[in-house]
């Protein structure tokens, strides 16, 4: 149900498992096996981790800038840390190794190796990444969890 704010919060920084299928049940074992804090927008499963006693977050909002914003609110009431680590696939969510230039524009489209020159690859998937404009535009969309 929060896949596009996963893959944000990867990119951003945040160890973030996304639990695509499967019972309630087995998503509050993984959250209390790993540590985690459930992020959810059903408050029928967020009613259920606190029972529990496990940490969760109720995101809420139509749109992302609202769902960060409900991350950061309810991350201050809970008072939860959100320390960022190093950004990570937003595919895989494992950090990303930076990548000699060189060995990465024959990768990228030509108009992307002409005007950038910092890479990122997953050492899992091999996805490339760079700062392109969808990166300034993620980055104003951090801001939000500051």
């Amino acid at each position: 149900m929060l896949g596009s704010l996963a893959r944000k919060l990867r990119i951003f920084g945040f160890d973030t498992t996304y639990f695509r299928e499967g019972p309630d049940k087995r998503l509050l074992e993984l959250a209390k096996n790993e540590s985690r804090v459930i992020l959810t927008s059903d408050r029928a499963l967020a009613a259920l981790a606190a029972r529990r006693g496990l940490r969760s977050l109720l995101i809420e909002g139509a749109n992302e800038r609202d769902r960060l914003r409900s991350l950061r609110l309810g991350a201050e009431k809970a008072s939860l840390s959100l320390v960022p680590g190093p950004t990570r696939c937003a595919l895989c969510n494992i950090e990303l190794a930076k990548l000699e230039s060189s060995r990465a524009k024959a990768g990228v489209p030509s108009s992307v190796a002409r005007s950038h020159r910092a890479y990122y690859r997953c050492p899992q998937c091999s996805r490339l990444y760079w700062k392109g404009s969808h990166w300034r535009k993620l980055k104003a969309l951090s801001a939000l969890l500051d």
